[in-house]
């Protein structure tokens, strides 16, 4: 099984942004998702030791940790533990995938099972498990 952390907020998949050129239209990934992705990508490498990628299905648990708000009162941030706001779940999921995608498996596509877990804590990041099924 491989785990890593990836530290800080995490951070969703953003929706493809269009602009256009020269009268034609172009799709792009917004800079905040790519740079998040290469971050996920890097902490993956750094933990697969040249190890080789995944060649099967693979399950993928992700736990993202979010920072309590500090204008929050003392008694809701002692009572804080699941975060259900923004970013969605499933977002987050997609980040992960596609950071990890040429890095820990061939494409995403071997996710066979994955499962999100959004709390609050104290240090914000971003904790990622792949294994082999």
């Amino acid at each position: 099984m491989l785990r890593f952390t990836v530290p800080g907020a995490p951070v969703a998949k953003g929706r493809p942004r269009i602009s256009t050129r020269g009268g034609f239209a172009r799709a792009y990934t917004p800079q905040k998702t790519v740079a998040y992705e290469g971050l996920i990508a890097l902490a993956a490498e750094i933990a697969m030791c040249d190890a080789p990628q995944y060649a099967g299905p693979v399950s993928l648990n992700v736990t993202a940790v979010f920072a309590i708000p500090p204008s929050w009162s003392k008694k809701r941030q002692r009572a804080a533990q699941w975060h259900v706001g923004k970013p969605d779940g499933d977002n987050l999921l997609k980040a992960v995938g596609d950071g990890l995608n040429g890095v820990v498996w061939k494409d995403d596509s071997q996710v066979a099972s994955a499962r999100i877990i959004k709390v609050y804590g104290e240090t914000p990041g971003l904790t990622v498990e792949v294994e082999a099924l």
